[in-house]
């Protein structure tokens, strides 16, 4: 209520607050600056065991003699590649990975192939497949160790009851054949892993390819040859760096089954590095035999990666 005479002074409108401008960062800083502390806690995590072991790899370093190593230099590298063994191992080392992994390629797309057409009981079947990769491999180098018995292994019974041998034979006492035993072993327990991935490759196939190339007259084979694997190369890809380095660097297997005997007929190069460095308790010829490991790995990676980006490039 007003009284006569009197005006009201009309409220003066509110002042526009002002915002303060934003700071506008490009899109790669904004994203390297998202990703930072997971570089920086990877980086603290991989990038100290590399250097150390790199720094090792240059020194005169014993497990018996703590504090007291010193600075060799490349000494350690050039010994190894002048001694023969150091070869002998890498040779034992390709040759387990090249079969190893070309086996269990070719068996993984075969068996992938003929699951993923759904029969009766291929549900069951795909389980049963994959159950040799849920076994730990200490666990599964252990049971292989017991088949392979030359006393009462199951490896002998059976061929002994088939009639196949007249005598129960020592599976691991030959070089040759103890190495090839191993692959068998290894084979075993990767397969299912080439399996789940070609599955997963072949259920991202269109079923159009199928249906055209059907339409045109051709067989199951020239299906598989001319749709199915090209389409595969990426899971092939994938399968093959995977498996190479897993390959490489094979230690449990041979640990379990075989130490690395008989005669260093599996002596391959992580088996090497594990005697110099545990049993023979030199720390810098291990840590250049572990960096020489490392190396290979990286450059199987970057092959990969190469090889991805070029099949990537042809798609586009």
């Amino acid at each position: 209520m007003t009284h006569a005479g009197t005006t009201t002074k009309p409220t003066p409108p509110p002042k526009p607050t002002r915002s303060r401008p934003r700071l506008a960062l490009p899109d790669s800083l904004a994203g390297w600056l998202l990703v930072a502390p997971t570089v920086l806690f990877l980086a603290a995590v991989f990038a100290y065991p590399v250097v150390s072991t790199a720094l090792t790899s240059l020194q005169d370093a014993k497990l018996t003699k703590p504090g007291e190593a010193t600075f060799v230099g490349l000494e350690n590298y050039t010994d190894l590649a002048s001694s023969d063994a150091f070869w002998q191992a890498i040779w034992r080392t390709v040759y387990f990975t090249v079969v190893s992994v070309g086996l269990e390629l070719i068996l993984g797309i075969a068996i992938a192939a003929f699951i993923s057409r759904r029969f009766a009981g291929w549900r069951f079947l795909r389980l049963a497949i994959f159950v040799p990769w849920a076994v730990p491999t200490i666990a599964a180098a252990t049971m292989f160790r017991w088949i392979y018995n030359a006393d009462y292994g199951a490896l002998n019974g059976l061929l002994f009851q088939l009639g196949a041998i007249d005598q129960y034979v020592p599976w691991l006492a030959d070089p040759f054949a103890a190495m090839n035993f191993v692959i068998v072993t290894d084979i075993w327990k990767s397969t299912p892993f080439v399996v789940l991935i070609v599955l997963a490759a072949v259920a991202g196939i269109p079923g159009e390819l199928y249906e055209a190339a059907r339409i045109d007259g051709a067989s199951r084979w020239q299906s598989f040859w001319r749709v199915t694997l090209p389409m595969l190369k990426g899971g092939i890809l994938l399968v093959l760096v995977v498996r190479t380095v897993e390959a490489f660097r094979v230690f449990d297997i041979i640990y379990i089954l075989t130490g690395g005997g008989p005669a260093n007929g599996t002596l391959v190069i992580s088996y090497v590095a594990y005697q110099e460095t545990f049993r023979f308790f030199n720390l810098g010829r291990g840590a250049a035999l572990s960096f020489i490991i490392s190396l290979f790995v990286l450059m199987a990676a970057l092959l990969y990666l190469r090889l991805l980006s070029t099949r990537q490039g042809e798609t586009r």
